[in-house]
């Protein structure tokens, strides 16, 4: 082995034992904030009534969530393709067209569930 192999596996060892240590010694010596403000329970910032009916969220919060990943994962996946197209070829085109309809489908069903409209 050379040594800057040696070395590189001392520090990523020394980095692996620090980190851990760092952790339990904020936990133990560190400030420890407590109150009733603090321990009531909290949720996507509606306070939670213990003893009340629940308050339902609407399903368009998470049809919007899914919006959001579907352009999310478009990105992610449209560059590296746009990239690479030319050694694809045919074959890789017609994975994107797919790849957008299905895309394409969804965006659909999410404006026809009218998530957009928020009146």
């Amino acid at each position: 082995m050379t040594t800057e192999l040696v070395l590189s596996a001392i520090a990523l060892f020394g980095i692996a034992v620090v980190i851990p240590i760092l952790m339990v010694a904020t936990t133990v010596f560190g400030p420890k904030a407590g109150g009733e403000a603090k321990n009531d329970p909290y949720e996507s910032g509606i306070k939670k009534m213990i003893g009340l009916a629940e308050q339902k969220f609407s399903v368009k919060f998470y049809l919007l969530a899914i919006l959001f990943l579907l352009f999310d994962i478009e990105a992610v996946f449209m560059y590296p393709w746009a990239v690479s197209l030319r050694s694809l070829g045919w074959f890789g085109f017609t994975e994107m067209i797919v790849f957008m309809v299905l895309l394409f489908t969804g965006l659909i069903y999410i404006l026809k569930k009218g998530v957009l409209n928020w009146r």
